[in-house]
């Protein structure tokens, strides 16, 4: 899905910045390669220095009201898979505007349209739900004793960023974010975070049998799995990319680590099949939480690898992305010095 905003009042803001905050992403790189390593650290202080600058500016004029439009792929008729649709804020895909009596009304068609992209959410109107912990941390380099030493928890859950392997793994989608290696997955000190409860993991079926596999090395017996089904507004299957065949599922593995925790439902409860609309990129269904909460009531919650999107009340929530402002002071520190985020 790509995502397009255009700002209603920041034209005269872009005017203001240097040539190489406007320029495109391919200009830049091109102009870049070209430089020696002491020029292009001179050339990214003045890049990062020109968004300060705006950002400066954007802080002055208060919060900015930004009208945009998405690309979202939705399913076409037969020979037609994959067609793309352009939308509006707030219009659903095959609508038609109409002015009556000065009043713009709408009628409803239509399909695969996610209305808005939790990107598109200005960072400063981000609001952390109150009962909420939020880290903002890299989980491969944060110190875990800072939580396992004081408490464990009954579930936790991931979506973690699985490295693909193949050249073109998923055939024209574009991932928002860095991905990580088994072995950095597998590092993570999962046995001090838990010892008594479940584990719930995402993953993509390329890493479905090393999953089960660390999940013994974790000490976890594997003991079910959720399939999300993804459905469109008007709930048909949502289809999506694939290598082989289109994908409009998504699995989360369920383990079992000792003894079920306290509070357990002492029957079993919800289903292992959720009917929910995609989401933006990495985003998962608010019906997960749901199951887990109401498997485990009152349980003490984690989740790894969160983002902005996924933060819910009674959840420690951990990951470089649950701000929505950038990365962790150590990770843009790492950068700056490094070129390198570890």
């Amino acid at each position: 899905m790509a995502g397009k905003k255009r700002s209603s009042s920041g034209g005269e803001a872009l005017a203001a910045v240097n040539d190489e905050l406007i320029a495109s992403e391919e200009t830049l790189i091109a102009k870049w390669n070209e430089l020696s390593d002491e020029r292009l650290k001179e050339q990214v202080g003045k890049y990062r220095n020109a968004i300060k600058d705006l950002e400066a500016k954007g802080a002055d004029k208060g919060p900015t009201t930004f009208e945009y439009e998405e690309e979202v792929e939705i399913e076409g008729e037969e020979g037609d898979e994959g067609a793309v649709e352009t939308t509006g804020e707030g219009v659903q895909s095959g609508e038609k505007a109409q002015d009556e009596a000065g009043a713009d009304a709408s009628e409803e068609a239509d399909d695969g349209l996610i209305e808005g992209n939790v990107d598109d959410i200005d960072p400063r109107e981000w609001m952390v739900p109150p009962q909420c912990i939020p880290v903002h941390a890299n989980v491969v380099t944060y110190d875990w004793s800072k939580i396992y030493n004081h408490t464990d928890f009954d579930v936790i859950m991931m979506d973690p960023p699985w490295q693909l392997a193949t050249a073109n793994p998923t055939r024209g989608v574009s991932l928002g974010y860095s991905q990580l290696t088994d072995q950095h997955i597998a590092d993570l000190p999962l046995p001090k975070l838990q010892k008594n409860g479940f584990l719930f993991v995402w993953v993509i079926n390329a890493k479905y049998q090393w999953c089960l596999e660390q999940f013994k090395k974790w000490g976890y017996e594997f003991v079910d799995e959720v399939v999300w089904v993804k459905v469109t507004n008007s709930r048909r299957m949502a289809k999506s990319h694939g290598f082989y065949l289109q994908h409009a599922k998504e699995v989360c593995l369920v383990g079992r680590r000792g003894n079920p925790p306290a509070g357990m439902a002492d029957k079993a409860i919800g289903s292992d099949i959720i009917f929910a609309e995609r989401r933006g990129q990495s985003q998962k269904p608010t019906e997960i939480y749901e199951l887990i909460e109401e498997l485990v009531p009152g349980g003490k919650y984690l989740e790894i690898f969160a983002r902005k999107n996924n933060l819910r009340d009674y959840w420690v929530s951990v990951g470089n992305e649950v701000t929505g402002t950038g990365l962790p002071e150590e990770d843009e520190k790492a950068f700056a010095q490094d070129g390198v985020v570890p």
